[in-house]
Formats: C-alpha cells, sequence, structure tokens
C-alpha cells in the first residue's frame, strides 16, 4: 500500500489498475458483440415481402408458378390461385382439419402454414389423391359406407386417412380414432367413417 502511495505522488503510472481492466473489458465486449451482429447479418435467410413474390410450389406432380404475397397462406394459395378447392377454410385456425393436404406426405393443415415455405417440398391435395373416374380405395369407401353428410369435412378426412394409412395397414378402431383425431365433423359421421377407412385398409391389403 506505501508503495502505491509512493508511485502515485511520484506521478507513475500503475500497470494494472480496476480502471484499466473495466476499460480493456468493455472494448472486448463491444468487439465481440459487433463480431456476432456481422456473423448474424451475413447467415439471415432471405427475405421476402411487402410486395408480392414469385414463388414454385409442386402440386399433385406439377411445378406451378405463383406470385404471392409473404402473408399468404398454403390454403389460400391453392384455392385462389390454383384452383383447387378441395380443402377447406372452416375455423382457420388449424382446429377442425377441413384445409388437410399432404406435405411430402405428412398430413398438415393447410391455413396454418404460409404458401413460401411450402417451396421445395412435395404437396398432395384431394384433387391428387384421386378422382370421381379413378377414386383411391379409401375414397370408394367413402362411397361405400356412405361416410360423409354435408360433405364439408370429406376431403380433410380422406387426405388425413390417406396419411395415415400409408403407416398402418391394418389398424385398430382405436388407432384410427387417434389418427384422425385431428379432423372435425360437424355431422358427427365418425363411425361410418371409421369404417371407411377399416375398409380401404381391408382393400389395400387385399
Amino acid at each position: 500500500m506505501a508503495r502505491q502511495r509512493s508511485r502515485e505522488k511520484d506521478g507513475a503510472t500503475p500497470a494494472f489498475s480496476r480502471r484499466s481492466f473495466l476499460k480493456t473489458a468493455g472494448v472486448g465486449a463491444a468487439a465481440t458483440t459487433v463480431v456476432g451482429v456481422a456473423a448474424k447479418a451475413t447467415s439471415a435467410p432471405q427475405v421476402l415481402g411487402p410486395d408480392a413474390a414469385t414463388i414454385g410450389l409442386k402440386v399433385n406432380g406439377a411445378l406451378r408458378q405463383l406470385s404471392v404475397e409473404p402473408r399468404v397462406t398454403l390454403l389460400d394459395a391453392l384455392r385462389n390461385q390454383l384452383d383447387l378447392t378441395g380443402a377447406k377454410p372452416v375455423c382457420d385456425r388449424g382446429g377442425c382439419g377441413a384445409c388437410t393436404v399432404l406435405l411430402d406426405g405428412e398430413a398438415v393443415k393447410s391455413c396454418m402454414m404460409l404458401a413460401a415455405d411450402a417451396e421445395g417440398h412435395e404437396i398432395t391435395t384431394v384433387e391428387g389423391i384421386g378422382t370421381p373416374e379413378q377414386m383411391s380405395p379409401l375414397q370408394q369407401a367413402f362411397v361405400e359406407k356412405d361416410a360423409l353428410q354435408c360433405g364439408f369435412c370429406t376431403p380433410g378426412f380422406v387426405v388425413a386417412g390417406t396419411a395415415f394409412l400409408a403407416k398402418h395397414k391394418d389398424p385398430t378402431l382405436d388407432q384410427i380414432k387417434h389418427g384422425l383425431s385431428g379432423n372435425l365433423c360437424r355431422c358427427g359421421t365418425y363411425g361410418r367413417i371409421f369404417e371407411a377407412v377399416q375398409a380401404a385398409a381391408r382393400a389395400k391389403r387385399g
């Protein structure tokens, strides 16, 4: 302590002090922050918008070019720009399943996904699963079992059921109920829907 006071009286600057330490630490922290910001800037994802941008969506095996604003959902893009109206806008909250489509084979709620985020993926709508002239086994089973009333939820059930049957060749009733639990039928024809899925599973096995 006496030596330090002696050096301060003589005007000599100490080799290390708390003030110099704080200054050095501050400069180091600032430099680290600048480097971090620069790294984030170089790795930032491409930003779309606010105006419409051209994207390519592969839908039902065909690549389609369309111009959408970044806020447009996949459901709206399919219905309003590609005229694929099988997926239905009902709750717009991802709760009813009427807007279900396949994304790389997985059932997704298209009202909860941006169209731009679907670029580079395989999208299949109910129109791509079958046609009135050539129905899929599940669509045929829906007709035979009369598994619909108003029909508004039917496309979503068919798409979700198609994804389910791709993973379950011989499902139990409980598995079917669980697998389709994300879809709602306001007419209450669940029993016949489940029968249709079971019949389609038998037809595929046969």
